[in-house]
C-alpha cells in the first residue's frame, strides 16, 4: 500500500515538462471524448497541465512545447 509520503515521488514536478508522448496521449484521450479530470486521472498528471495541453493544441495545432529559451524570450517582452 502507498501512503502519501512514498508517492509523492511519483508525481510531477513544477519545473518538469512532459515528453512528447505524454502530451500526444493527452491530445489523444481529448480526441476520443475524454473528460479533463478522467485524462489528469488516467494519465497522473495535474489537470491545470491536461487543460494548458489541450489549450495550447486547440490554438496551435502542435502538441510541442517552447524551448527553455522561447519562454525567456517571452518574459523578457513583458
Amino acid at each position: 500500500m502507498q501512503t502519501a509520503s512514498t508517492n509523492i515521488s511519483e508525481r510531477m514536478g513544477r519545473s518538469q515538462d512532459l515528453n512528447e508522448f505524454k502530451r500526444g496521449t493527452v491530445i489523444g484521450c481529448h480526441l476520443c471524448n475524454k473528460s479533463i479530470c478522467h485524462i489528469s486521472l488516467l494519465l497522473n498528471i495535474p489537470w491545470s497541465t491536461v487543460s494548458e495541453i489541450i489549450t495550447k493544441w486547440k490554438q496551435l495545432g502542435t502538441k510541442a512545447t517552447q524551448s527553455q529559451s522561447e519562454r525567456g524570450m517571452r518574459m523578457l517582452k513583458h
